[in-house]
């Protein structure tokens, strides 16, 4: 455990109030909040686990999922212990539910110094749930910016008040869960609030943050058409082009079987009547859920069949245009 860290995010009223997220936890002294890296100290509030980095690597910037900003870059990738949802088939339970896993603790400008060691240009959050280390993200956000390294936020969006503007505000881009469309089920299988997370996509676009949306289709959970229906009628009301359909694998406390191929496939599909760009993960997609093409002229602008080839597009000024029929492309840099 690092040294006490003040946390910044909360209102003392006759106690302590946690303020990022729905759950408003009342931190007495020496009690955690549900994500498990708040906690009470006295009249405040501290982070024991301030800086705890409990993973480092290099990733394709695909791999967030993120299929539409800065295609086949390399991205410096740090995740983090703790998270304030229960989701019962976490795919990263070993440290999304636990504070005991092994790591080190990381300075902001350390990170920052770490990811231009591996001349990589930018830092994804990422992993477990960064947002409930919201001081510390903050904190790099802003140490990044000062070295010229983009802020890359993978979350599931259930943050809220100053916490949540203060990271979008620093962030590029963004990969945020919407993990089913129903309020009863965010409450009571997953512990979160679906009314924050769909505010917070809308003030990451507002913010001119580039959001990509992910749902990890679980069966006997989300699989209903009429309920994935809806979120790619939300998504494409609100503005945000891009939706990644998972699919799941038992783990944690879930065991029901993964999802079927067929059945995103057919989502899919129907999906691409209100949303320009659906992606499948962790299937072996067909091209037309794999790849993205020019809308103009159909050319491909970038394959992801192993891993990422962007021939086909050329980067000029800041923006990626069609290197076969120079038309402005869905990609930002």
């Amino acid at each position: 455990m690092t040294s006490l860290h003040p946390a910044r995010f909360y209102h003392r009223d006759k106690e302590c109030v946690c303020d990022l997220c729905p759950h408003h936890c009342i931190l007495a002294p020496e009690e955690r909040g549900l994500c498990r890296v708040r906690r009470g100290s006295g009249d405040s509030v501290v982070i024991p686990w301030y800086g705890y980095v409990t993973a480092l690597a290099v990733d394709p910037v695909e791999k967030k999922p993120l299929y539409h900003w800065r295609p086949g870059e390399r991205i410096f990738s740090v995740g983090f212990a703790g998270c304030n949802l229960r989701c019962p088939f976490c795919q990263n339970a070993a440290i999304s539910q636990s504070t005991d896993g092994p790591g080190r603790y990381l300075p902001p400008e350390q990170l920052v110094e770490a990811a231009k060691e591996n001349a990589c240009e930018s830092i994804a959050y990422t992993y477990s749930e960064p947002l409930v280390h919201a001081e510390y993200l903050v904190d790099c956000m802003k140490a990044s910016r000062r070295a010229g390294i983009a802020n890359v936020l993978v979350t599931n969006g259930c943050a809220e008040g100053e916490a949540a503007k203060e990271v979008l505000e620093l962030s590029d881009a963004a990969n945020i869960d919407l993990k089913c469309f129903d309020e009863k089920s965010y409450k009571t299988i997953l512990g979160g609030d679906l009314k924050t997370v769909l505010l917070f996509i809308k003030n990451a676009l507002s913010y001119g943050v580039h959001v990509e949306i992910t749902t990890l289709v679980v069966s006997g959970f989300n699989d209903r058409e009429n309920e994935l229906d809806g979120i790619a009628g939300w998504i494409a009301d609100a503005g945000a082009p891009v939706w990644h359909l998972s699919a799941y694998r038992p783990g944690w406390k879930y065991s029901a079987p993964q999802t079927d191929p067929a059945f995103l496939v057919k989502t899919a599909r129907r999906a691409k009547k209100k949303l320009p760009f659906v992606y499948l993960g962790n299937i072996d997609s067909p091209p037309e859920f794999r790849d993205t093409r020019c809308t103009e002229c159909n050319a491909l602008l970038a394959g992801r069949r192993f891993r990422t080839s962007a021939a086909g597009l050329v980067l000029k000024n800041g923006m990626y245009f069609c290197a076969s029929c120079g038309a402005k492309t869905p990609f930002t840099f």
